[in-house]
């Protein structure tokens, strides 16, 4: 795969999905919870359902926090666009690779544009469903509220998500799952999600930040008004890091959100053939 055709496809994709242009995100505290009384769903739960979208979206990389689209224009212009890390902890920015992993990783970045095994291929550029908590930081997302649970849905890759909120146990050890399994509760208007029995064959970004089905991802969404959300995960995995590290990602409501199906399967050429970048085919 070339990475002109990959960049090329993600570049006109994220330009037909981003909101606004982009906004350097500071690895500052969250906004303070306002006094907002949001109203309330049968079963007493706050009452955030809608479209939700990251204000400042994309997953070429986290440290910085950068969309593909930029990366494209980056290099296209030779200018380099300034940009805070996702990593709000450690206090550096980065995130606490062992060496190892840390080597594994500027490998799979070196790689990402002419991999030499199919492994090496970013997930989510093969039209795999991209995990938790990747799909919070691209996507828009909706939120719905079903009694005694929270389901998020995204039009990308078909994906769903259904969170419990009745204290059950999580599934098997044995168990693995591409978005992982959740339970959460309410602390007033802050959703946290202990999701354990992750898959982690997806990445986090395209550059090749990962994690291992060891992992264990604590999530909090910030509820600070009706329409200003603050997604926060906290990563562990000592098989991996040093230490537990969080991202934050400022998220907007998106009242007028219309949800088109976005199909994506691996082996996509059609935006290519259509730019006339890759010449036509013919049969099956």
């Amino acid at each position: 795969m070339r990475w002109q055709h990959t960049l090329f496809v993600v570049a006109v994709s994220a330009a037909f999905l981003a909101p606004a242009p982009m906004v350097a995100q500071a690895p500052a505290a969250p906004p303070a919870p306002r006094p907002w009384p949001p109203a309330r769903t049968a079963d007493g739960q706050p009452d955030v359902q809608g479209a939700w979208r990251a204000v400042n979206g994309g997953t070429h990389s986290i440290d910085p926090a950068k969309s593909s689209a930029t990366d494209f224009e980056e290099r296209l212009s030779g200018k380099v666009t300034p940009t805070a890390s996702r990593v709000v902890d450690p206090p550096d920015g980065h995130i606490p690779y062992q060496p190892w992993a840390r080597e594994l990783q500027k490998k799979l970045e070196a790689e990402y544009e002419n991999p030499t095994r199919p492994e090496h291929i970013d997930t989510q550029t093969r039209c795999f469903v991209p995990g938790i908590p990747r799909l919070y930081y691209f996507p828009t997302f909706r939120i719905i509220q079903p009694p005694g649970m929270v389901v998020f849905v995204w039009d990308e890759y078909h994906a769903y998500r259904v969170v419990p909120l009745d204290g059950r146990p999580h599934a098997p050890k044995g168990v693995k799952l591409w978005v992982g399994d959740g339970r959460g509760r309410w602390e007033g208007n802050t959703l946290v999600v202990e999701t354990t029995n992750l898959k982690a064959k997806s990445r986090l970004d395209v550059i090749g930040d990962f994690f291992t089905d060891k992992a264990t991802i604590v999530e909090r969404f910030i509820f600070t008004d009706a329409n200003s959300l603050t997604y926060e995960a906290t990563i562990t995995d000592p098989t991996v890091f040093t230490r537990p590290w969080t991202m934050r990602v400022a998220q907007r409501r998106m009242p007028d959100e219309e949800f088109w199906e976005w199909a994506c399967h691996e082996g996509e050429r059609d935006a290519a053939v259509t730019a006339g970048v890759e010449p036509a085919t013919t049969g099956k």
